[in-house]
C-alpha cells in the first residue's frame, strides 16, 4: 500500500489515473488522495503565486484524469453491463435446455411406461395361451397313452384269435387245451 502513495501524488498525468483499472469500483478514490498538497516547504510572496499556477495547473491535469477515469468507469461499466447480459441470457438458455431435457425426460419415462404395460398384457396372454397348450398337451398325451394301449390289447386279442383258428385246423387238441387255459384279455 504504501508503494502506491507517490504513484499518486507524482505529477505525471498518466501516474493521476488509477494505476489498477480492473481494480476501479464505482467509487472515485482520486479525491482521497488529492495531489494539489503541497510536498515542499511553504513559500511567501510570488512563491505563493507559483504556486496557486502549479495549483491550477495541477487541477486542470486532475480534472482530464477524472475525465479519463470516468471514461475507464464507464467503459469497465459497459463491459459489466454487457457481461451480466450475456451471463442472464446463458442462464436463460441454459433452464431452457433443462427444462426441455426434463420435458423429454417425462415423455420417455411416459412412453416406456406405456410400452412397458402394452409388453405385461401381451406377455399375460402369451403365459395363458402357453398354460392352455400344455394342458391340451399333456391331455392329448394320456389321450394317446390310453388309445396305444386299446390298440396293443386288440393287437392281442386279434393275433390270439388268429392263433385259435390256425389250431383249430390242426388235428392235435393240445393247443385247445391251452387256449382254454388262458383268459382272453379284458378291453378296457
Amino acid at each position: 500500500m504504501l508503494s502506491t502513495v507517490p504513484a499518486i501524488i507524482s505529477s505525471n498525468p498518466m501516474m493521476e489515473s488509477d494505476p489498477f483499472p480492473s481494480l476501479q469500483s464505482a467509487w472515485d478514490c482520486s479525491q482521497l488522495f488529492s495531489t494539489t498538497q503541497s510536498v515542499g516547504p511553504a513559500r511567501s510572496g510570488s512563491a505563493s503565486t507559483e504556486l496557486n499556477q502549479t495549483q491550477t495547473q495541477t487541477q486542470t491535469h486532475s480534472n482530464s484524469g477524472l475525465d479519463e477515469s470516468n471514461k475507464t468507469l464507464s467503459i469497465i461499466d459497459e463491459r459489466k453491463r454487457r457481461r451480466m447480459i450475456s451471463n442472464r441470457e446463458s442462464a436463460r438458455r441454459s433452464r431452457m435446455r433443462k427444462q426441455k431435457h426434463l420435458e423429454n425426460l417425462r415423455n420417455q419415462a411416459n412412453r416406456l411406461r406405456i410400452e412397458n404395460r402394452e409388453l405385461t398384457y401381451r406377455l399375460r396372454f402369451l403365459l395363458y395361451h402357453c398354460h392352455r397348450v400344455r394342458t391340451d398337451n399333456d391331455r392329448l398325451r394320456s389321450e394317446s397313452t390310453l388309445l396305444r394301449q386299446k390298440l396293443s390289447d386288440m393287437h392281442q386279442n386279434l393275433l390270439f384269435k388268429q392263433l385259435q383258428q390256425f389250431s383249430s385246423a390242426w388235428p392235435c387238441n393240445n393247443v385247445t387245451v391251452m387256449s382254454e387255459q388262458i383268459p382272453p384279455p379284458l378291453i378296457i
